[in-house]
């Protein structure tokens, strides 16, 4: 069984040192975007929000809820709860 850490790998390119980010939150979104899994969105000010991912970039996550669409900034976000688990495994 793959155990899922973030970890960053350097590798040596053309004299200077490179990071290799295995982003997890990326691949969990991706996931639940992919899958169409409803998720419960936890904020930091207590609000839950239940929808579905539809999108997502550095800052955001398009979240739609009972058929509308909510763009929410993830430093507003606590916890990200999918209704099911979900399956992926990281590159190593």
């Amino acid at each position: 069984m793959k155990r899922i850490y973030k970890y960053i790998l350097r590798e040596k390119r053309g004299g200077r040192l490179m990071k290799n980010t295995i982003n997890i939150q990326d691949q969990f979104l991706n996931q639940l975007r992919k899958e169409g899994i409803q998720v419960t969105v936890f904020l930091l000010n207590g609000f839950q929000l239940r929808g579905y991912i539809k999108g997502f970039d550095n800052f955001t996550v398009l979240l739609e809820v009972q058929g509308k669409q909510q763009l929410i900034y993830k430093h507003a976000i606590s916890t990200f709860a999918p209704e099911r688990n979900i399956h992926f495994e990281t590159e190593q």
